[in-house]
């Protein structure tokens, strides 16, 4: 059976107009992400990294060439539509984990259900347990993000992406504020998602992270440089095992 394409561009064109100047960010990108795949996007700061993040996002639209999120046609939508797409097909985990300081876990992972008409306060609250369990933040439900540490925030984040059930997970240097040890506890849950069938892409500058996924997607200069499958997908859960425990000074 032919795998599902969760999102396919077709040579995606990307130029912005900087004073004089016309500045190509992204030239001609095609590829497609298959459901289930676990995909890194690498490149170095100017490799157009950003601007594709844009375009999967559906926060920006190409120049020219056409993208399709679960089967849909993103560049003739209005802003509204792209809105509408984005809350109910894509989860992002950012870097700086986004979340509003004074409230809960809950209320926090219960946000993109606002905006869901088919979500009662009930099933919203349902909903925002189920995706805090599924991160394991089953006991800190009811902590503000004040009192979280910074793989707890990312946590909920993470959770409050998976709670709409989206097509796509787009994580965006999800773990560059984290230390080591922290940062394997992130790509744990990250392998664990995959192996649940989520379709994960996660925007990085460090090569590292690319060992861990299914595929990896490399940028330099607007382009595709390189598209290749990892055969050997190492695991983080073994790497975080043969960490050494961090003694408190």
């Amino acid at each position: 059976m032919e795998k599902k394409v969760v999102i396919e561009l077709q040579n995606v064109k990307r130029y912005f107009q900087v004073g004089s100047e016309t500045v190509k960010a992204l030239r001609g990108v095609s590829f497609k992400i298959y459901e289930g795949e676990f995909v890194t996007i690498m490149g170095t700061s100017g490799s157009g990294k950003s601007t594709l993040l844009n375009q999967l996002g559906c926060l920006d639209t190409p120049t020219s060439g056409e993208y399709f999120l679960d089967g849909v046609p993103v560049s003739s939508m209005s802003k509204t539509q792209r809105a509408h797409l984005r809350n109910t097909k894509i989860g992002f985990v950012f870097q700086n984990y986004n979340l509003l300081a004074k409230t809960t876990a809950l209320e926090n992972v219960e946000l993109p259900l606002m905006y869901n008409n088919k979500y009662n306060a009930r099933q919203r609250r349902e909903a925002a347990i189920k995706a805090l369990q599924a991160v394991g933040l089953g006991d800190r439900m009811e902590h503000k993000s004040n009192q979280m540490s910074g793989g707890q925030m990312q946590r909920v984040a993470i959770a409050r992406a998976l709670v709409n059930e989206p097509a796509v997970l787009l994580a965006d240097e999800a773990t560059g504020n984290l230390d080591t040890r922290t940062s394997f506890e992130m790509l744990v849950l990250f392998q664990e998602l995959y192996r649940q069938g989520h379709t994960i892409i996660f925007v990085t500058h460090n090569p590292e992270i690319a060992e861990y996924a299914s595929r990896n997607i490399n940028l330099r200069d607007g382009k595709i440089r390189e598209d290749t499958i990892n055969t050997n997908i190492k695991s983080a859960a073994e790497a975080l095992a043969a960490m050494p425990i961090p003694q408190d000074e």
